[in-house]
């Protein structure tokens, strides 16, 4: 375990934020997450988990601890009839476990490769792209409370997964704090996750139903793609998508993607026909963000050093100079941008957006 105090975070979060931590552990391993509940004392004083930075947008400094998670491995720790169980370290870049389980031979993660994070954020987010999210290849994950020092497992049922969400994004309430974590209760703010495994299907099939992937089907005349194929498209439509954050500070998309039921739909394709729309297993409709923001007339606008992409209104970026901390955008530009989008599309649409990233 390694302590840090007054450490910049710029370089630490994809949008190239400047901000600093009043102390920052990074952690290396389930024992120094341990260490660190106790000398910190993370049962009673808030804290923050940053893994990769990429789906945070920081609006001042950080005075809680800072949890780095830097977990490292990868390895196949069972085979069963049906999947190859696969374990990662919280702190490994997502996409090279997925460039890594195809090299081994194990499909299943291909439509989720080039999103940006680690591992340990995966469930926190329930990350999804192309048709396939982490629920649907998760087998189980490893975590540490902080209130009790106790490490525990999780199974998916536990996770409580849901679109863009999990028990971890919701806090346990008040009079349960101290107590042995319960299925059914929230962990933000309590619970640090060290590993995930992930299930991958022996008998695999591709997932190709989106529109991007339909295309590139077409164009190469390959109508059943293999994982390898499926993976190098979605590295292709990405990079032509998606700024990369190296050299254009964001944070992915920014908003979530709205669910409205089936006669929502018809009341907006009526006054909107060309609205970009899927239908859910549930029965109630996917709506595109991006598609709603664009319509506004977002699109390439910027307020102070905040803008959104030209080639993705869903996409919100860092127009100063993220070398200078000086001018480099806040994380107050950015919040002040988004919620003029939400204006925008609320009064157009009558739909609420709601942010993806955790806003600190």
């Amino acid at each position: 375990m390694l302590v840090e105090k007054n450490v910049s975070l710029q370089s630490a979060n994809s949008f190239g934020i400047a901000a600093r931590a009043k102390r920052l552990v990074r952690v290396r391993s389930q024992d120094d997450v341990r260490e660190a509940a106790t000398r910190f004392d993370l049962a009673r004083k808030p804290f923050f988990v940053l893994g990769g930075g990429s789906n945070t947008v920081l609006t001042s400094d950080v005075k809680s601890v800072v949890l780095k998670v830097e977990i490292p491995g990868m390895a196949l720790v069972r085979e069963t009839p049906s999947s190859w169980i696969v374990q990662a370290g919280a702190g490994v870049v997502w996409h090279e476990l997925v460039a890594w389980t195809l090299e081994q031979g194990w499909p299943g993660l291909e439509n989720l490769a080039m999103i940006p994070g680690t591992v340990g954020a995966a469930p926190v987010q329930n990350i999804g792209a192309y048709g396939v999210e982490l629920q649907d290849r998760f087998h189980s994950l490893t975590a540490v409370d902080c209130l009790t020092g106790d490490v525990f497992e999780l199974d998916a049922a536990h996770c409580a997964f849901g679109y863009r969400d999990s028990v971890f994004k919701h806090a346990a309430p008040v009079a349960a704090e101290g107590a042995g974590w319960q299925r059914g209760m929230g962990l933000a703010g309590r619970a640090v996750i060290t590993q995930v495994c992930l299930a991958l299907p022996k008998a695999w099939r591709p997932v190709i139903d989106y529109l991007d992937l339909q295309k590139k089907c077409e164009e190469t005349g390959v109508a059943q793609p293999d994982a390898q194929r499926i993976f190098d498209w979605i590295c292709a439509i990405r990079s032509a998508k998606l700024p990369d954050p190296a050299v254009l500070g964001n944070a992915g998309s920014f908003f979530k993607n709205p669910t409205v039921t089936p006669e929502q739909c018809r009341d907006i394709i009526a006054r909107e026909p060309k609205i970009v729309h899927y239908p859910m297993p549930d029965g109630s409709i996917k709506l595109a963000a991006g598609w709603l923001i664009d319509a506004c007339g977002w699109r390439g606008k910027t307020v102070g050093r905040a803008g959104v992409y030209e080639k993705q209104a869903l996409v919100l970026v860092n127009r100063g100079d993220r070398s200078d901390p000086q001018a480099s955008v806040t994380g107050g530009e950015v919040m002040t941008l988004a919620k003029a989008i939400q204006t925008s599309v609320y009064e157009r649409f009558g739909i609420r957006l709601q942010p993806e990233p955790v806003v600190i």
